[in-house]
């Protein structure tokens, strides 16, 4: 099964962002941001902009959380 997030968990990667990082600055568990990150609930739009604006201000939002993953 794909991931539903490719291009979120390659900049996740290339960072060093783990998904507990995003779990403390949503103030979420660590298992939520799992099930997200593994397409079982969805990110809400809140939650979208406070990830690319705390920890990736230079990648354009649709391509963050695009389905298809995007070669740069």
């Amino acid at each position: 099964m794909n991931k539903p997030y490719p291009n979120l968990e390659a900049e996740m990667a290339r960072c060093g962002i783990k998904q507990k990082d995003i779990a403390e600055l949503l103030k979420k568990r660590t298992a939520t941001i799992s099930e997200k990150m593994n397409g079982k609930s969805k990110f809400d739009i809140d939650e979208a902009y406070a990830i690319k604006k705390a920890f990736f201000p230079n990648c354009m939002l649709d391509y963050l959380f695009s389905r298809e993953a995007v070669v740069a």
